[in-house]
């Protein structure tokens, strides 16, 4: 799936989904996924709740994504929670289903766990998830997660890069990356993984701000840092439509700037929405 959407002379498009909450939720979301698949995506990707808690739910969403708009999908899928023939089950699942791809995840540790802990007969680590869908399920599409600014219970920047060189080795095609701000971060990242021999395809992970609150509890979480400016900008006024302005022309200048370097596709974050996201790739003109 991945090597044949990533390439020279090509470009991925991809959006990533959560499973909504209640019926409602999930009728608006197929409305936005309609409104995006006028940009022409290359696939659509959903997430899961924490511990697994939504799997089956990811794999109806994703299923009826293709039925409904014709696109490839990929289905989230990490170590939480899960022995080894549970994983190998939700694979063959996927497979069964149609779905091309699998973004292999070791997951975040539980709410209020600082420390990750592998299930009895589960895995360790993405690269062994990653591995386990190379071989035995080879015709899925492996992705697998970078982190421009380190992930944050890594030893160091070089331990962390070392963790991605073993999962795009297992069998990861293609590297979406966690979301970030300072463009400048992206770059000297996917110069270390070239660097260092990762030849998979870097795509960056783009999360267009609509709401100040909103990115600083997200980004609270996952450790990407926001531009000073950016914030002070957004802070001028306690005004939504004041910060959808500003957050859509911040990400129209972020994504105009990594498509002149030459990036191999842009994956976004839409969080169930579609209107920030067209808005950014309305100001844009990407490869074709």
């Amino acid at each position: 799936m991945f090597s044949e959407i990533y390439g020279p002379g090509k470009f991925g498009l991809s959006f990533e989904l959560f499973p909504p909450k209640t019926p409602a939720g999930e009728r608006a979301m197929f409305g936005h996924v309609e409104h995006l698949m006028t940009h022409a995506p290359s696939y659509i990707t959903c997430t899961y709740g924490a511990g697994g808690s939504t799997r089956e739910k990811t794999l109806g969403i994703v299923e009826e994504v293709k039925q409904r708009f014709g696109v490839q999908v990929a289905a989230h899928l990490t170590c939480v929670g899960a022995t080894r023939e549970q994983l190998r089950g939700f694979v063959a699942e996927a497979e069964r289903r149609g779905i091309e791809g699998i973004v292999a995840l070791r997951g975040d540790p539980p709410q209020g766990d600082d420390t990750f802990r592998p299930t009895p007969g589960g895995l360790h680590y993405a690269s062994e998830l990653a591995a386990l869908i190379h071989a035995e399920f080879p015709q899925m599409g492996v992705a697998v997660a970078g982190y421009p600014e380190t992930h944050q219970e890594a030893e160091s920047p070089e331990a962390d890069l070392l963790h991605l060189k073993q999962k795009v080795a297992a069998g990861g095609q293609v590297v979406l990356t966690q979301l970030f701000y300072h463009n400048e971060d992206f770059f000297r990242f996917r110069q270390r993984c070239e660097d260092l021999g990762i030849e998979a395809p870097i795509v960056p992970g783009i999360l267009p701000v609509t709401k100040l609150a909103q990115i600083q509890r997200i980004t609270a979480l996952c450790g990407a840092q926001l531009p000073p400016d950016f914030v002070a900008q957004l802070s001028e006024r306690d005004d939504e439509d004041w910060q959808l302005k500003t957050g859509m022309e911040f990400a129209t200048r972020q994504v105009a700037e990594l498509l002149a370097a030459g990036v191999a596709g842009l994956h976004f974050y839409v969080l169930n929405k579609s209107s920030a996201t067209s808005a950014v790739l309305g100001n844009v003109e990407l490869p074709e």
